[in-house]
This record gives C-alpha cells, sequence and structure tokens, in this order.
C-alpha cells in the first residue's frame, strides 16, 4: 500500500497547512507545464493522489486506521468485528466532494508591479456543470436508492469458520459506496457534476508583490465532484527582466551615466523612472560608483504606506576618440590642474566587494 505520508514527504502527525505546503511545493515541481518528464508525471499523479486522502479528514481517517498503522499494521477493531459479526458501520460516501486547490503561475512586468494591476486569468479547470447544476441526474430525472446495498454504501459477507461467523464489510460495487444510483447520468458531465472548461477569473494584483509571493483566490480552484465546494486557487508572482531597471526589496536601482565634465563641474539631468521623469542633481566631483538617491520614486509598499527609493549608481563615460583641438584642451586642463601621472595605490582588502555592493547600503 503507497504510503502517502511518504509520497508528500511530511510525518504521520503532520498538520493540516504542513501538508497543505508540502503538497503546493510538489506539485509547482512536478505540473506537468514545468516538468515535462515521465517520471514527474507519475510522481504528479501520486501527490496529487496523496493529497486528495489527507486533506479530507474523513479520508485521512480512514486511511491511518488501515494497513499502514497502528499495531504492526493491524486494527483489532475491525478484527474482531469481522469475527463477531459487530464492528464499525461507515455510511455512505457522499456524492459532493470538495474541489482541489489549483496552482499557476502569473508573469508580471516591473511597471505593473510598481502600483498595482487587473489582470484576467485565462485557466482550464473544473466548473460547474450548466445541465445538471451539480446535481449530476439528467434533468427531469433524480438519484435513486442503491437496491444491492439499500441506501447504506456497503455490503456485508458472511463467511463460516472453525472460529464461527465472520463478516466483511465493503463498499458496495453496484454504487461505488455513494448508497445512490443514477439511472440517467446527466449526458454532460456523465454524472459527475462538473465538466472541463475554460474560466476567466479577474484578479486584483496588489502593488508591491515579488517573485515568490502568492495569492490565494478562495473559491476559485477547481469544481470538486458531485457539485462540491470550489478550492483554491494559488496565483504564483513572477516579475520579468526589466533592462535598465532591477529591484532591492522596495528601492528601484539603476546605472546612471554620466560624462567626465558634468562629473567635475556637477550637473542637473532628467531620466526616465518607471512612473515617469526624474530629475537627478550631481554634485561637482562625484565620482564613479557613487549613488544617487531620488526618494520616493520606488516600488510601492506592499504592506504599509509609502513607496522605495530610485537609487542610481554613477558610471563615468571617457571619450573614446578626440580630435586635435579636444585633444590639446584635455591636456592643458591636465596640467593647469596638476593631475598626477598613474600610479600603484596600496592594496585595500575588499574595494572592488565594497564597489560592487554599493547598492546594498
Amino acid at each position: 500500500m503507497t504510503d502517502h505520508y511518504a509520497t508528500l514527504g511530511v510525518e504521520r502527525d503532520a498538520s493540516a497547512t504542513e501538508i497543505k505546503r508540502a503538497y503546493n511545493r510538489l506539485a509547482r515541481e512536478l505540473h506537468p507545464d514545468h516538468n515535462a518528464s515521465p517520471e514527474a508525471g507519475e510522481r504528479f499523479k501520486l501527490v496529487n493522489h496523496a493529497y486528495d486522502v489527507l486533506s479530507n479528514p474523513e479520508k485521512r481517517a480512514a486511511y491511518d486506521r488501515g494497513p499502514d498503522s497502528g499495531m504492526g499494521g493491524f486494527d483489532f477493531g475491525d478484527i474482531f468485528g469481522q469475527f463477531f459479526g459487530g464492528g464499525r458501520t461507515q455510511g455512505p460516501i457522499p456524492r459532493r466532494q470538495p474541489g482541489q486547490d489549483s496552482l499557476l503561475r502569473l508573469s508580471l512586468t516591473l511597471d505593473e508591479v510598481m502600483f498595482g494591476t487587473h489582470k484576467d486569468i485565462r485557466v482550464q479547470t473544473a466548473v460547474l456543470c450548466g445541465t445538471c447544476n451539480g446535481a449530476c441526474a439528467a434533468p427531469g430525472t433524480r438519484e435513486e436508492t442503491c437496491d444491492m446495498c439499500q441506501g447504506s454504501g456497503h455490503v456485508q459477507r458472511q463467511v463460516r469458520s472453525l472460529l464461527g461467523t465472520m463478516v466483511t464489510q465493503q463498499p458496495c460495487q453496484h454504487c461505488r459506496g455513494h448508497g445512490t444510483v443514477l439511472p440517467h447520468p446527466c449526458p454532460e458531465c456523465d454524472g459527475h457534476g462538473r465538466v472541463r472548461a475554460e474560466s476567466v477569473i479577474p484578479v486584483d494584483v496588489p502593488a508591491g508583490v515579488d517573485t515568490g509571493l502568492r495569492i490565494q483566490l478562495p473559491g476559485k480552484g477547481e469544481v470538486g465532484e458531485g457539485g462540491g465546494p470550489a478550492g483554491t486557487l494559488h496565483l504564483e508572482v513572477d516579475v520579468k527582466h526589466h533592462d535598465v531597471f532591477s529591484r532591492d526589496g522596495d528601492d528601484l536601482l539603476g546605472t546612471l551615466e554620466v560624462s567626465l565634465p558634468d562629473a567635475m563641474l556637477g550637473a542637473t539631468a532628467t531620466v526616465d523612472a518607471l512612473d515617469g521623469p526624474a530629475t537627478v542633481t550631481l554634485q561637482p566631483g562625484v565620482m564613479a560608483g557613487d549613488v544617487i538617491t531620488v526618494s520616493g520614486r520606488g516600488i510601492t509598499k506592499l504592506r504599509g504606506s509609502g513607496r522605495g527609493d530610485l537609487r542610481l549608481a554613477v558610471q563615468l563615460m571617457t571619450p573614446g576618440k578626440l580630435d586635435t583641438k579636444s585633444q590639446q584642451l584635455v591636456k592643458d586642463l591636465r596640467k593647469r590642474i596638476g593631475a598626477p601621472a598613474p600610479k600603484l595605490a596600496k592594496f585595500q582588502q575588499g574595494l572592488f566587494a565594497r564597489l560592487r555592493d554599493r547598492f546594498l547600503r
């Protein structure tokens, strides 16, 4: 018998939250959209079946009473009941079952993250059958009590032995344990109460979300068997790469190309930030690697108020070729300011690391 706990990688006393977290991680890793290997496909089926059992309190309790638990794998209450005609009596299995959760990846641009956005998500999922509205029976008909088990969902068999009469209880094969049958199942859903269809789900994405964060939409997952309540749709955010800016928390990071004259004399420039023009002021003598901060022009904070900053690292742009007149002007300037000749400086441990990590201050 498959160990559902081992399949999900959790302990037998794991909480419902731990089981759900383990399932979401494995489902994302093994989903056919992200992992096309045959082995992943088989594991994906096992993971879904394990979660279906362990996420349902009744199914989990029944599974824990089975061969994988208890004293050496035996439930003595069931054994004594089978030999002496007693034991537990289980009712019929409800046809209406809760739906599964779904996990999708939501790709967003940095511009969309900055202030939040609205998305219409198209998903292929299980939705309520429009013909029977989840009743499973064809319109004008209804389910009927099973003649085989008389509505109990199980049948008992008696076997005589040297120890007496042994009574076993098994799910009714005629009604599959439901206690009722569908003489005329719905032609659209074939008696399942749900069908596969494309749905459009509107989502208001809050500002400040980041890669890896999940947006939960209760009731937007798959509709359950028999028209049962829909599960939760989990949207895992993936922020796309931007050609100009990167992100550090709520701050935007960029590189500001500065000419030598502007670095020496100072300047004021207008740059195109994500939310429009931003004014940047350079002080005279700015150095390569210095960071210019424009307050309040970063990402809107996810929790709380306000925005991060726009931080621009200075990159000095040295002209590649100069004409004769320009060369003479630079030579005159070098002589006038007494610029020293190139030389080696005393080695400073971590100098390059500090320059590289200056953004992180």
